[in-house]
This record gives C-alpha cells, sequence and structure tokens, in this order.
C-alpha cells in the first residue's frame, strides 16, 4: 500500500482486527484512534482551537453511524482535555476509504481494518459524504424525526435535488462546503452541548421575522444526547457578494488618506467634531465631504439602517422567551461586574508583562492606561442598574465589518455564533443592542489604523498627522452611524433608551471592547496594541490623546 500520501508522518498502517462497520464497538479501535492517531492529527487543523494549551488526551464521548449506497461513515465527538485542567468538544466525521475511493490527499492515517487496507479520513473531503447529509436534509420531515442525529429542512429551501458541493475558501474554525452553487453548510468543528446561537439566531431572523439582510436558513443537522441538543451543521443561501465590509472600508480609507494629498487637504482646517455628536448627513460639513466623498457617507448610512434592523428583529419576538426583549436587573449587573473586573485584571496583567515590547506613542499610552487603571476599573464597577431605561435583547455579540458582507449597495450580516472568549452561556445572555453598535466603532477605528499601518510609506504625511486625521474621520463616521442608527431603531420600537442613556452604553461598551482587544493585540502584533490603547484613551478622554 502507498503510505506517501499520508502529511503527518506515519509510515506504516494502523492494524485493527475489527471490520470498518463494528469499528466504534470495539474498544482496542476506539484506544488507538483516540490516542495515536487522532492526537497526532488534530493538532495541526486550522479549526483546532487548543494550540495555545497542552494536550493531555482526547476521548471519543459518542459516536453516530451514517450510510450512503456505497459506504459507513461514523459522526465522532470528541472530548480534547487539556493539562491546563479545561476540555473542549470537537465533532469530525469518519471515513474509511481504499485507496481507489479516495477523493482526497488529506489523510488522517493508513489503516487495515480486519482484511482490509485503506486510509481513515476525514468524511468531509468525500464527496459521497457531502451528498449524503444533503439529501438527507433535503428529504428531513418537518416533524421530529427519531434517532439520535436530527436533519432539519428549513422554510427556505427550495432545492430538491443535489448537484454538487466543494469547499469554501481556507478553512476556519469551521469547515464550510458550497452545494450546487447557491447554498452554504457550515460544519461547526467546535461544539457544545447547547444550540449553537448561529443556528438559533439564524434560524430565527429567518423562519420568524423573515429578516431580508443576513443569509436565509435553509436546514441543520443536529445530535440529541441526553445532556441536550448539539448542532453540529447550519446550511444558510450563499449571498452574492463583493467581500466583506472590512475589505471595502481598508479601500476607502485608504482613498480618503491618498485626497490628503491629491486634494491637498490642510489637516489644520479640517472642522472638529466631538465623539458621539449626531449628524444627518447633510450636516457633516462640505470640507469632509470634500476630503472623504459622500458615497461612504451613504454606505455608512445604510450600514447602520441594517444594523438597526437587525436589532428591532431580533427584539420583536413576544412568544419565544429566548429572543423577548428583557429589562436590566441585579442579576445581570453582577454578572456583568465579574465578568468584566476579571478580564480588566487579565488585560492589566498581560500589559504589564509585554511593556518592554511597546515604544512611542503605544509605551506612552500603555503608562497612561496603568496610571488611570482605578478609574478605568471605576467605569466597569459604575454600571447602575436602577438608572437604566432601556432593555436588553438577544444581539450579534461579535458584530465587526468582517462580520458583514458586500451586496452591490448594500449589506448582509452573517456569524451570529457569538464571541470567541466567551462561554456558550453567556453569549446567549441578553445584552444593550449598543453592544453590537461599539463592536462596530472598534471596527472602523481598526480599519483606519490598519490603513495607515499597513501604507506607512504612501502617504507624505508624519504618522501623528495620519493619526490625528484617523481620529477625525472616526467621529464623523461615528456620528453618521449613530444618528442614522438611533433614527431607524426608535422609529421601530426597539427601546435603546434616551440619549444620555445611549451615551453611557456606548462609552461603557466601546470601552469593554478595546480592553478585550488590548489582550488580543499585545499577545499577537503588540505593535498594533496602540490602536486598542488609543480607543480607551480617547472614551476615557486622558489628556490630549
Amino acid at each position: 500500500m502507498d503510505t506517501e500520501i499520508n502529511e503527518d508522518g506515519f509510515r506504516t498502517p494502523f492494524v485493527f482486527k475489527t471490520e470498518w462497520k463494528k469499528a466504534f464497538e470495539d474498544s482496542e479501535f476506539i484506544k488507538v484512534f483516540s490516542s495515536d492517531i487522532l492526537e497526532r492529527y488534530i493538532v495541526n487543523k486550522r479549526w483546532y482551537g487548543g494550540k495555545a494549551s497542552t494536550l493531555k488526551y482526547i476521548e471519543v464521548v459518542d459516536y453516530f453511524m451514517m450510510t450512503s449506497a456505497k459506504n459507513t461513515y461514523y459522526g465522532v465527538l470528541l472530548e480534547v482535555n487539556f493539562k491546563e485542567a479545561f476540555y473542549q468538544h470537537y465533532f469530525m466525521p469518519i471515513a474509511f476509504m481504499a485507496q481507489e475511493d479516495l477523493n482526497t490527499s488529506t489523510v488522517i492515517a493508513p489503516v487495515k481494518m480486519g482484511n482490509q487496507q485503506g486510509f481513515l479520513i476525514d468524511a468531509l473531503h468525500q464527496e459521497d459524504f457531502r451528498q449524503l447529509m444533503f439529501e438527507k436534509i433535503l428529504k428531513a420531515p418537518s416533524e421530529k424525526n427519531p434517532g439520535k442525529v436530527k436533519f432539519h429542512r428549513g422554510e427556505k429551501l427550495e432545492q430538491t435535488t443535489y448537484e454538487s458541493s466543494k469547499f469554501m475558501g481556507a478553512e476556519q474554525s469551521n469547515t464550510s462546503i458550497v452545494y450546487n452553487g447557491n447554498l452554504v453548510l457550515k460544519i461547526f468543528r467546535r461544539i457544545y452541548i447547547s444550540t449553537n446561537p448561529d443556528y438559533e439566531i439564524s434560524r430565527f431572523l429567518t423562519e420568524r421575522m423573515d429578516f431580508k439582510n443576513s443569509p436565509a436558513y435553509t436546514g441543520s443537522i443536529s445530535v440529541a444526547l441526553s445532556e441536550g441538543n448539539i448542532t453540529l451543521g447550519m446550511m444558510q443561501e450563499l449571498v452574492p457578494n463583493q467581500g466583506d465590509a472590512w475589505q471595502f472600508m481598508l479601500d476607502e480609507v485608504d482613498r480618503i488618506f491618498d485626497n490628503l494629498k491629491t486634494k491637498k487637504i490642510k489637516l489644520n482646517k479640517l472642522p472638529e467634531v466631538d465623539l458621539f455628536r449626531r449628524l444627518k448627513i447633510n450636516e457633516v460639513p462640505h470640507e469632509i465631504i470634500d476630503w472623504a466623498g459622500l458615497s461612504i457617507f451613504m454606505r455608512i448610512h445604510t450600514m447602520a439602517t441594517r444594523t438597526a434592523e437587525m436589532h428591532i428583529a431580533l427584539g420583536s419576538d413576544i412568544h419565544d422567551t429566548a429572543f423577548t426583549p428583557t429589562t436590566y436587573n441585579g442579576d445581570y449587573t453582577v454578572w456583568l461586574k465579574n465578568r468584566l473586573t476579571y478580564q480588566f485584571q487579565n488585560r492589566l496583567n498581560i500589559l504589564e508583562n509585554n511593556l518592554h515590547k511597546l515604544d512611542g506613542l503605544a509605551l506612552e499610552l500603555a503608562n497612561l492606561f496603568l496610571d488611570h487603571k482605578k478609574e478605568i476599573r471605576k467605569v466597569f464597577l459604575d454600571f447602575d442598574w436602577t438608572k437604566m431605561k432601556s432593555e436588553r435583547i438577544r444581539i450579534h455579540g461579535d458584530y465587526h465589518l468582517g462580520q458583514v458582507l458586500v451586496n452591490g449597495e448594500d449589506f448582509y450580516i452573517l456569524d451570529f455564533e457569538g464571541e470567541p472568549e466567551s462561554t456558550i452561556r453567556d453569549r446567549k445572555v441578553k445584552q444593550p443592542p449598543l453592544k453590537d453598535v461599539a463592536g462596530m466603532f472598534r471596527s472602523f477605528h481598526y480599519a483606519i489604523y490598519a490603513t495607515i499601518f499597513n501604507n506607512k510609506d504612501k502617504y507624505p504625511f508624519e504618522q501623528k498627522e495620519l493619526f490625528q486625521a484617523g481620529e477625525l474621520l472616526f467621529k464623523y463616521f461615528v456620528g453618521v452611524f449613530l444618528q442614522t442608527y438611533t433614527e431607524v431603531a426608535q422609529a421601530g420600537n426597539l427601546n435603546i433608551g434616551y440619549r444620555k442613556e445611549i451615551d453611557f452604553l456606548l462609552k461603557y461598551c466601546i470601552l469593554e471592547k478595546a480592553v478585550y482587544e488590548l489582550g488580543y493585540e499585545l499577545n499577537s502584533r503588540p505593535r498594533w496594541a496602540v490602536i486598542p490603547l488609543t480607543g480607551i484613551a480617547s472614551i476615557m478622554e486622558f489628556g490630549d490623546n
């Protein structure tokens, strides 16, 4: 048997007495598969989230069998245990294929099952398995189907036959498969013993609210365990698009910075504006329109409209308790403060340990942050729920430009899984919708600074001048977005509070988001720590920075 195909360094096949059809009834197979085979394979996968920790052992916690006319497949639920005393759950569909039947060169290991030589592979790499999943969704009854694995066919699924399937782009934390050129099945690699928020919210927006600006939900795969339901996959329509709003914004900001030179813009003559000052487009000063152009403000207006419409849809159901708006209370406040003081302390420790990696403005801002740590912590602790008149709803939870697709002049919102660092329970807590707005504002800030960092030789200005121009541009972006968002949200009876409460919640949520980002930047690219540090200084109004 040719074992050169194997990418993980196994030279000789693993030999098992059991046949493939009884593999997961065989304790010897499970033992060798979960330790010798999987431990080596899984650590190299893009979707494996334990790279920063030390793997202790992998356990097969459950499995189910799926059969096509030609093959037997297993859906395997894994528990990965770490030496740091925590664990994660993963889903892997597994196939055993003879060499002549392989559709892929990505194999887990060469094996001999009973008398048959072949390879263990991730079943998603076999077209036969991809077709099997699709056809099971197509045929799924709308009633509850018996058995451990549940397939659901969504109301909006109009397809009747399988034509083709292929992987979508590079493998990320999940694996996406495009069917028939117009549907996407997202297989959740990391799983939770709870319904996935992405499935929950997408299905709700499509089937309950008929929200048009996120990809329509068309089906799902889940497994029912005694502890609860686990979402394994979700299918949605494939939205035609011109890429995500992050790339769109980078291109726009690059054009705007180019205009500083080509239009001979005098930075010191550009009119200042306060952060959170609401601006209708016709209130943006002509000097700013001359510099940035009208079109970017029109697009921000559209994005703000779609964001508000998403929140109106998420907050207007009175029957489904998972989506009914709710008020602020003591329990929420305790949850919020505990979470944020823990996160803040964690970021302080990271900053103190990484101070030596910073210089210039970043170091200056880091020292300001450390000097004012009591004041920042006080902002988090000063959340007084008794003064809140607005309501909390289910929100996107990880809202930024990368979660928005550009479709012509319009935008589509996707990926409702929530903040990766949060527990699944925390992701389902109802929050102020303004937390999503704050996330988008931080994303605007990032797009502006990323443009400056990535093109530092392109614009003939000192970095300090570009930062000043960037901060000004940011405030106008925020002003137009906030005016539109507030108008649309309030017209749709979404209770986001009055001006004072909106400003308080925005400041609170932006500070929370920037502190969250600080840890990420210090750990992965310290040069960029200046971005969240600038955001924190601006919102806390430290000096002139």
